[in-house]
Formats: C-alpha cells, sequence, structure tokens
C-alpha cells in the first residue's frame, strides 16, 4: 500500500510523501486521522469513499474512488491495423485489478514503441510488489492451524470410540458436520503437510460414515461414502489407511448378499496392506474367511472350508503382530472382541457347531458395548442350536436378542439375518416361532430400514 501510495505522489509530480509502515497502522488502527491529501491517495489505492474508511468529509477531489465496473480500453496498434483490448478483471480484489491493468498497459507500450519511452517507474514497481505481496499472502493463508488440527483429531478418534456406544443415526449427524468442516479447510490452499493431514481426516470420516450407514442400512449411500474415502486415502499415499478403507468397504457386499465381490475387495485390501503390520492386514482375511463361508456349498465345499480356515490363521497371525493401540481401537484398528466373533461368524455358515458356540461365547463375554454386533453374536449361537436341532432354544435365544435391540439400532443390518433365521426355524417347525417373529415385527417408532426399503 505504502509502494503505491508513493507511486500515486510521483505521478502526479509532487514531492516522495513521508507516508511508512508505522504512520499507514495508525491511520488504520485510528490512532492518527491522514490530512485531506493522504485521504485522498488512501481512498485512490483502497479504490473506496473515505466513509468506507471511517471519515464522513468527502474526498476534496471531488470525484469516486471505486472501482469501474468496465474494463480499460487500450489501442493496440500492429503494423497498420488497429484494434481495441479491454482488460477483463482477471480478480475481485480491486488493487489486483489495477496492479494487471498497469503490467498489460507498460506490456503493450513495449510492444508498440519497441521499448522507447518505457521505464520501471513507481507505477510499474507498485504494481510489481503489489503481485508479489498477494503471492506471499496466498502462500501464508491456511485457513486452520496446527493446534486446530490437533482438536479435529482428538474428535475423529472420539467418533471411532463412540462407534459402538452412539445411536448410529446420532453418530452420522455429528461425523458428518466434522466432515463438512474438514472440507470446507481443504477447499483453501493448505501447507503440504496440514493439507495431508486434512486428507487423512476427510478419508476416515468419510470411512467411519460408510461403517454407520452399514448400520443403518443403507448399502448404497454406504458405498459412496467409501468411494470419497478411498479418493481421501489415495492423497495421503498411507497403505494402511487405503487398505482399511478397503477393507471396511468389503463389508457391504458382505452383508447385503455378494460374497463374491466381497471377497474381491477383501484380497485387494490385503494386498494393499502388504507385509505391514495394520489393522487391515488382520481385517481383511476374516472377510476373506466369512465370503469363503457364505459361498462354501456343492463338491468344492471341502476346499472352500480349507480356504476359509487357512484365511483365519492368517487374520490371528497378522493380529498378533499389530500395535498395541490398534488393538483397543474399534473403529480404526481392529480388536480381540472382533476377531472372535467374526471367526465364531466363519465357523456357525460353516456348520462346525461345536468349536463354534466356544468362540461365540467368549466374544460375547467381551461385549460391554455395540448391541449391534452382540445381537449378530446371538442370531449366530441360535444358528448353531438350529443345525444341532435344537429348536426350541433356538428360538429362545434368537427371541431375546431381538428384545435386547432398541428402536434406534433395529435397522436392516439386523432384520436381514433375523429374517433369514426366522424362515429357517419356521421351516423347521421350530415351537415358538410365532413369538420370534412376533418380536421382529413388534412396532417400532424410529425405525431405519435403508434406502432399498
Amino acid at each position: 500500500m505504502i509502494e503505491q501510495v508513493r507511486a500515486l505522489f510521483e505521478r502526479d509530480n509532487k514531492p516522495m510523501p513521508g507516508i511508512g509502515e508505522t504512520l499507514l497502522s495508525a491511520y488504520e488502527s485510528g490512532l492518527k486521522r491522514p490530512g485531506p491529501e493522504y485521504l485522498h491517495y488512501l481512498c485512490t489505492v483502497y479504490r473506496v469513499e473515505p466513509l468506507a474508511l471511517g471519515y464522513d468529509a468527502p474526498c476534496i477531489c471531488g470525484h469516486s474512488h471505486r472501482a469501474p465496473s468496465a474494463g480499460i480500453e487500450i489501442k493496440e496498434r500492429c503494423g497498420q491495423q488497429e484494434r481495441d483490448l479491454t482488460i477483463k478483471p482477471m480478480d475481485p480484489e480491486p488493487d489486483a485489478e489495477e496492479d494487471e491493468n498497469i503490467l498489460r498497459r507498460t506490456l503493450l507500450n513495449l510492444l508498440n514503441n519497441d521499448s522507447k519511452g518505457v521505464e520501471l517507474d513507481g507505477p510499474v514497481l507498485g504494481a510489481c510488489e503489489g503481485i508479489r505481496r498477494r503471492m506471499d499472502e496466498t502462500l501464508v493463508s491456511a485457513t486452520v492451524s496446527a493446534a486446530m488440527l490437533d482438536q479435529w483429531e482428538e474428535a475423529t478418534v472420539s467418533f471411532g470410540r463412540q462407534y459402538t456406544t452412539t445411536a448410529p443415526l446420532r453418530l452420522l449427524c455429528d461425523v458428518l458436520l466434522e466432515l463438512s468442516a474438514v472440507r470446507t479447510a481443504m477447499s483453501r490452499r493448505q501447507p503440504i503437510d496440514l493439507q495431508e493431514r486434512l486428507c487423512r481426516m476427510a478419508a476416515q470420516l468419510a470411512g467411519l460414515s460408510g461403517m454407520i450407514l452399514i448400520n443403518l442400512g443403507d448399502h448404497r449411500l454406504a458405498r459412496s461414502f467409501f468411494r470419497t474415502g478411498r479418493t481421501a486415502a489415495d492423497e495421503t499415499g498411507d497403505r494402511a489407511l487405503r487398505a482399511w478403507i478397503c477393507a471396511r468397504e468389503s463389508l457391504v457386499p458382505l452383508y447385503f448378499g455378494d460374497a463374491r465381490e466381497a471377497l474381491n475387495l477383501a484380497k485387494k485390501s490385503r494386498d494393499m496392506a502388504g507385509s505391514m503390520p495394520c489393522p487391515a492386514q488382520a481385517m481383511a482375511p476374516v472377510v476373506e474367511a466369512r465370503a469363503l463361508a457364505a459361498m462354501a456349498a456343492g463338491e468344492n465345499k471341502k476346499e472352500i472350508v480349507d480356504q476359509a480356515k487357512r484365511a483365519l490363521a492368517r487374520a490371528r497371525n497378522a493380529f498378533a503382530h499389530m500395535k498395541a493401540e490398534d488393538r483397543e481401537d474399534v473403529a480404526f484398528g481392529y480388536t480381540e472382541k472382533q476377531l472372535y466373533f467374526y471367526q465364531g461368524d466363519v465357523l456357525t455358515k460353516l456348520g462346525q457347531t461345536i468349536e463354534a458356540e466356544v468362540v461365540l461365547g467368549q466374544a460375547l463375554t467381551k461385549y460391554e458395548d455395540h448391541i449391534l454386533d452382540q445381537t449378530l453374536i446371538r442370531l449366530d449361537q441360535a444358528q448353531c442350536k438350529l443345525i444341532d436341532g435344537e429348536l426350541g432354544e433356538a428360538v429362545a435365544i434368537g427371541t431375546r436378542a431381538l428384545s435386547l435391540v432398541g428402536d434406534e439400532y433395529f435397522t436392516d443390518l439386523i432384520v436381514r439375518p433375523a429374517l433369514a433365521l426366522g424362515e429357517a426355524l419356521k421351516a423347521a417347525g421350530a415351537p415358538g416361532v410365532d413369538e420370534y417373529f412376533a418380536q421382529l415385527r413388534r412396532p417400532r417408532q424410529h425405525q431405519m430400514q435403508g434406502g432399498d426399503k
């Protein structure tokens, strides 16, 4: 600003003003009031009226200082031809527009006059300084600080902890509001290290949103959020994060009817993780095993059972090498209780009920929260009893499992396996199955069955 004021004084053939940073700061803070001449030039540089700077008196020049809306017409001569050039504003900032116009005029004069009479004068120097200053401001104009990112990262970790204790729809709202704040910060240029942290949080929050939407039964929207999470994770270059997103996404086709796609995604996640100890290295083989168990039938059953058991062995081995903090994080890591639950689910689907009941019992004793997983474990226990021919016990376990689910948790994730179990119990002629269906179909005020209902 000082350079531009001095350039205007020089243009008007006036002595160089004594304005400096101290005086300009005093004007801006209101400690000093500029005289009429200084006020005129300040208004010219800022391209505003005195009132905008806090002064009631009109400018001594009697003219408006507002930026013109139209472009500046310049004649360019090329040989015998003459044409009009209109300099369009390229920047919404008035001073940026003026600096660009000064340089354009200088460039056209150089072209027309072959460098004669064109000097590096005050206005040009002022324009150069203005452009350089605005670039500096852009380079340091991060809208978030490292401390703010620390708070957002802590909030993201907190949402992961709440994943097992907070109703899905309530948690989804909180997570998406945080994701929106991160997106706003990412829409502005940030230093590279901060941008990478923002991308990491975006990937985690989008992945967590996908997980919650699985619980709510909306598999289409869940897939969309996982795709968003993959895009953000790709920006970080973190293979473990990308593998985690892919492993979590594989649960969508696993729960909603396409075991082969779940198997492919789980293998892709395992390949991404490689030999790096991380949650996906343990989680992906478990999903492989669950997908294989769902596909086990016919002549290839023995081969598929063997493949599933080998996958479980890989998962247990990977879990043993995970970091302690990852083994305690139910959302962004992989816990022992999840490992027991999913092993029990695989054994149940393979029909190995004796071993399955032991593992499922161990899993249930480790759960103090997350009613969704507890309910799925109990439904697996009921399935084991059904396979063993203990129909009455199967109905009792299933009915109690459904009675413990509150309205806000009774989503499509629970309804699908519960309905499948009910149909199997009914086909087997289980006693008391009507009570089971009554519990399954009891009126619920806040039920959300998912996008395909």
